[in-house]
């Protein structure tokens, strides 16, 4: 009996060593595969929402040139990173000067804009400005999203 328990030891002790290796190397994916993911979409702090222009009615802008007659009556909210020294804001024509510098920017942005950019085809495009514009005034890791919840173009 002594000479089978020794037979049967080197098999046992290599079973456990290969289920040892094999518990690692699942182990070591399933932490790879996690660290990619945080990679791809890394934690961030929530973002302040910051709706532009009036409450109600959002931004009525003159597009197209003054001669045009015709007008964007938008309404985009903006998500922003909290700065470190403000409490962040709240939209509405009584913000702080970085709210009034990103509405003045964003304005801007539009009005430029001609027609055909306006097409809803090319909404993604017109984000990616927004987005882009807001970034140049507050920074552009502080600009996690841009919605645009309302848009008649008449």
């Amino acid at each position: 009996m002594s000479e089978e328990a020794k037979k049967k030891s080197p098999l046992v002790i290599g079973l456990m060593v290969a289920c040892l290796i094999l518990a690692s190397g699942i182990g070591y994916l399933v932490y790879m595969k996690m660290t990619e993911e945080e990679r791809l979409n890394p934690r961030r702090e929530p973002g302040v929402l910051m709706k532009l222009g009036d409450e109600r009615d959002g931004l009525i802008v003159n597009v197209g040139g003054v001669n045009s007659g015709r007008f964007l009556k938008i309404s985009i909210i903006a998500e922003i990173a909290p700065a470190s020294a403000s409490g962040g804001g709240h939209g509405g024509a009584s913000g702080t000067p970085e709210e009034a510098r990103i509405l003045d920017a964003v304005l801007h942005l539009l009005r430029s804009q001609r027609i055909e950019d306006f097409d809803p085809n090319r909404q993604f495009q017109l984000k990616e400005l927004i987005r882009h514009e807001i970034g140049e005034v507050v920074g552009q890791d502080r600009v996690y999203d841009v919605y645009i919840t309302n848009f008649i173009l008449q």
